[in-house]
């Protein structure tokens, strides 16, 4: 038994630049450098944590210093690779920035950069998270780090390089180093648990990876945390969830089963569960996003790439591709981005529950609501002229209505008449002329109009889906895409579409110089984005050409006016006069005034007529010949 445990992290941290996980790039090129004996006096060595940026340096030290160095396989066994395996530095000073961080740690460095090295052939910096220095201790550095003695290395590592100052980065040579990949570190893993012998499931292994995010050292970490529950049962997926506190596929799918069917009821309950685990409401929310995002993957990408995206086995991506089925791409997106949303929300309020409850219900409303379909068939159905109720009694407002144009032309005339006129038509009058009949239309029956209950304000209906391949439909949303008014107008008078799909769409243009023009400049470009709106894809097919003989010519589908529902009979507007009995009324006001004696036209004049002597004039926009 051993008396101190030594973790698998340090325990199986590589010694040669051969057992470096992935970063092949950068094997490559400092194995070059030795070989050429082209080493460089400052490098910069960035990228995430655990890929390997300090073991790296270790073992580049290892090489320039073995006593059979410089080499690329340091034997591990001389005193300066023990010394550097070890981390006593002699010759290898290793300096973590966090702690030695001000001007004066830089002027201790600046005082033993001069020294000669003890046992080695170089004298070796390696400052951990330089990021963290002072302004004032980089700038202390910089004039040593430019031109240190022909003996000395300085070997910088960072997680956060944009905070380095760029007169630093310009003095080192860069290397970055990348995520490790999955597959990679699923490898690594397997190896390091048949080497102490961890009985663990492939699955588990990529379910480790997953979770580091690309840092081996975090992997084997936790495969060292996991290796305690070994016994007779391997330690499975379910096993990691219960040890980081996730919740498991099938929870998250029959959850999300619930979301996506629209039953806030179900998801209430699935939720209840998973609250009741011990899981807090972020995490809940969280592994919720991260399985919507799997969802999406799912539908969008080739099967090639699922697995390395989703890092899930067949069998639950085989699941995920049935749950997509009846699902739009913008249904997730809107799921996700709602997710996101009240994961912010529930950080900064003081009742975590009470909004992750009131997010649940809101995403498992939210599906229905979402589908392109729906939407656009609803859209079609207004374009179309339905009509929605206008009023609780279900009819129009009356208009007002107004008098006959024979009492209108009767009031004018007597408005108009020279007073010896009056007294003679009082002495001898004329029986009165019946008023013509108006010759209406019998209205058919109509039902007595019903009081709209409370159950009436239901949701809108989903409309009927219409023929979206008519090319006169889509010819007529593709202009309404166009949101340039130049570009629009040239379609609508000069342009003809011919072929109008998702895979083709050919547009004629009547005038070659329209079509040159259109060619030539970004109107193709406002075309072909309005398609790619309409069919939901990118970089639509668009084929502009003169009209051939054989082309038909399409118009554009107009909404149909509105069909308002017919008044009762005791709300019926008068009959409107036609042309014939307006021209009789004019002709027959011009014959009687014409008699009247000349006056002079003034306002006080105007005013004495009556106001429906007024009426009329406006009305026909007439005047009194004097």
């Amino acid at each position: 038994m051993n008396d101190k445990y030594i973790p698998l992290y340090r325990k199986y941290r590589p010694q040669k630049l051969e057992e470096i996980v992935g970063q092949e790039h950068i094997k490559k090129a400092l194995t070059n450098a030795i070989s050429m004996n082209r080493i460089s006096h400052a490098y910069l060595f960035t990228g995430p944590r655990g890929t390997g940026k300090t073991s790296t340096a270790r073992i580049f030290a290892k090489s320039l210093n073995c006593i059979d160095g410089p080499t690329i396989s340091p034997c591990n066994e001389c005193e300066n690779c023990k010394n550097i395996t070890n981390s006593i530095p002699i010759d290898v000073i290793e300096i973590d920035a966090a702690s030695n961080r001000s001007v004066n740690d830089a002027d201790e460095i600046i005082k033993k950069v001069v020294l000669a090295p003890v046992q080695s052939r170089y004298k070796i910096y390696i400052i951990d998270e330089v990021h963290m220095l002072t302004p004032q201790a980089f700038n202390a550095l910089l004039k040593t780090l430019e031109e240190p003695p022909a003996n000395v290395i300085f070997i910088l590592a960072t997680t956060e390089v944009h905070k380095v100052l760029d007169t630093i980065k310009s003095r080192c040579q860069r290397f970055d180093f990348r995520r490790i990949t999955t597959d990679d570190i699923v490898k690594h893993l397997r190896y390091i648990s048949d080497k102490e012998k961890i009985n663990i499931t492939d699955d588990a292994l990529f379910t480790i990876a997953k979770n580091s995010a690309g840092g081996m050292r975090d992997s084997i970490a936790l495969l060292d945390q996991l290796s305690i529950l070994d016994g007779e049962k391997a330690i499975s997926t379910d096993d990691i969830n219960a040890l980081l506190g996730r919740i498991s596929f099938d929870t998250l799918k029959e959850l999300s089963d619930a979301v996506v069917s629209s039953n806030p009821q179900s998801a209430i309950e699935v939720l209840e569960k998973i609250y009741n685990s011990g899981n807090e409401p972020t995490q809940i929310l969280q592994n919720l996003l991260d399985y919507f995002k799997n969802m999406l993957i799912v539908k969008n990408c080739k099967p090639d790439i699922i697995f390395e995206l989703t890092q899930l086995n067949e069998a639950q991506i085989k699941e995920l591709t049935e749950q997509v089925k009846n699902l739009e791409t913008q249904q997730m997106t809107a799921l996700i981005d709602k997710t996101s949303d009240y994961i912010k929300e529930i950080k900064t309020t003081n009742n975590p529950r009470l909004w992750l409850e009131v997010g649940i219900i809101d995403l498992a409303n939210l599906t229905e609501n979402t589908r392109l379909a729906d939407l656009q068939n609803r859209l079609a159905r207004l374009e179309g002229g339905a009509v929605s109720p206008v009023n609780s009694q279900n009819y129009v407002t009356a208009p007002t209505p107004i008098s006959t144009v024979h009492k209108i032309k009767e009031q004018f005339i007597e408005q108009t008449k020279k007073p010896e006129q009056v007294k003679q038509e009082v002495k001898t009058p004329k029986p009165p002329t019946p008023e013509p009949v108006q010759k209406t239309e019998q209205p058919q029956a109509e039902p007595e109009p019903r009081k709209i209950q409370e159950e009436d304000f239901s949701p809108m209906p989903k409309a009927k889906p219409i023929d979206s391949n008519d090319i006169s439909v889509l010819w007529g949303k593709l202009l309404d895409q166009i949101s340039s008014a130049p570009t629009k107008a040239l379609l609508k008078q000069w342009a003809n579409p011919v072929k109008i799909t998702a895979e083709e769409t050919i547009i004629t243009l009547k005038n070659e110089m329209f079509l040159t023009q259109v060619n030539s400049t970004g109107k193709k470009a406002s075309i072909i984005k309005a398609l790619d709106a309409i069919f939901s894809q990118e970089n639509s097919n668009v084929i502009m050409r003169l009209p051939l003989p054989e082309d038909v010519t399409v118009k554009p589908l107009i909404a149909k006016p509105l069909q308002m529902k017919r008044l009762p009979d005791e709300m019926q507007p008068p009959p409107l006069p036609d042309e014939e009995e307006i021209q009789e009324a004019v002709e027959e006001v011009k014959s009687n005034t014409e008699e009247t004696e000349p006056k002079k036209k003034t306002a006080a004049y105007s005013a004495s007529h009556s106001d429906q002597v007024n009426m009329v004039m406006d009305l026909f926009d007439g005047k009194i010949i004097e």
